[in-house]
């Protein structure tokens, strides 16, 4: 006798939950829409904490964004031709953002860097086909950075079609940042302080200008490291990557900012530590400056204020430096406890700092008489 073959009931189509990405097509559909993590206590006192954007969940950091940002610019203008080759200084994360967007884009890419980046850092720009230049020499005043910006002057000499990005005064690193700020107005809702390192300017200036048009009595807090000329105080040998400068970059927008805090080294590894170890969520030298300042204004600030802190990475290529003991050891950063407050200074020129310091004057040393002390300043 035979029996019908019964049919199989359909099977309804999966819907996605709104907050889950789709499948991507290229790697650059992998960049954004990062999460946002509280930070309180044990890291910050009971009752007070900020919020953190965690950019290390894009593949290479913060500046996939602006890379693949510029990149496209670029060759919308026709000032990149396909297949180009794009030269840029780096000291590591948007040399990375680069080898993204010449994979997906499709262009070769030189990097040029110094003896300071990490080896972790070095190998994975190889591995994901970046040309590697390390520059040997510093130059006597602009330091490392200089130097590489000499080498990549000779080298687009050498390449007529070569593009380069000029990260430090091109304004599109600025406006590739919109994005970010948009994805925390929507997670947030109400931001009352934001809280970004500085280096390029990029990211400071993009975020700050657009959450200020939707929050117009927002509180910007620029971190910068000690030994850095962006905000007025002499260059000096650096140990951080990734935040501060030895030149000084046009994107800085330095009206936006209502306060600087300057990091020592010691201070930024102490608190990319804690973040560790009690909150499974940090980064290197950036994150861990970030996260002092923001742990404080937190505190500073009533418990309701809706601080957000801007994370630029992720631990992993910090784990030779910042989590390594011998590392840190033979640099003298560990045992070094911060304070609780910030040393305080009414002006940039007042005096050399060398702890975390902050000063709610915020100048632009190239401005005509941008360094010189107000009527009464200490000396």
């Amino acid at each position: 006798m035979n029996h019908p073959t019964p049919t199989p009931a359909p099977v309804p189509a999966f819907e996605l939950p709104g907050y889950v990405k789709r499948p991507m097509r290229t790697p650059a559909g992998l960049v954004g829409d990062t999460p946002v993590l509280w930070i309180g206590e044990p890291f910050t006192a009971a009752g007070h904490g900020f919020w953190a954007k965690l950019e290390g969940h894009n593949p290479g950091g913060i500046k996939d964004r602006a890379a693949l940002y510029m990149v496209h610019a670029a060759r919308e203008r026709g000032q990149l031709r396909p297949g180009a080759r794009i030269v840029e200084s780096t000291s590591g994360t948007l040399g990375l953002g680069l080898a993204l967007a010449g994979a997906t884009f499709g262009h070769p890419v030189t990097v040029v860097t110094d003896p300071g980046m990490e080896s972790l850092m070095s190998g994975l720009l190889g591995a994901h086909g970046a040309e590697l230049d390390v520059v040997e020499v510093p130059h006597p005043t602009g330091g490392w950075q200089q130097a590489r910006r000499h080498r990549v002057a000779e080298l687009l000499a050498a390449y007529p079609d070569a593009w380069h990005p000029d990260q430090y005064d091109n304004p599109d690193n600025v406006a590739a940042y919109a994005p970010l700020a948009h994805e925390l107005a929507a997670q947030l809702g109400r931001i009352d302080a934001l809280v970004v390192s500085v280096g390029t300017g990029g990211h400071s200036a993009g975020i700050a200008s657009v959450l200020r048009g939707v929050f117009p009595r927002m509180r910007v807090v620029g971190v910068d490291t000690t030994g850095s000329t962006i905000f007025g105080q002499p260059a000096a040998p650096r140990l951080m990557r990734g935040l501060g400068s030895s030149i000084h970059p046009r994107n800085v927008a330095y009206g936006l900012f209502d306060e600087v805090h300057w990091v020592a080294a010691p201070e930024a590894v102490w608190a990319a530590r804690r973040l560790a170890r009690d909150h499974y969520a940090t980064g290197g030298w950036s994150v861990g400056a970030v996260a002092l300042v923001a742990r404080w204004l937190a505190c500073a600030l009533p418990a309701e204020a809706r601080i957000v802190a801007v994370f630029p990475d992720g631990p992993q290529r910090y784990v030779g430096t910042v989590f390594d003991d011998t590392y840190c050891h033979a640099h003298g950063l560990l045992d070094h406890l911060p304070p609780d407050e910030p040393d305080e200074i009414a002006h940039p020129g007042e005096r050399t700092v060398t702890r975390w310091t902050r000063c709610s004057r915020v100048i632009d040393p190239l401005a005509p008489g941008g360094l010189a002390k107000p009527t009464g300043a200490s000396r």
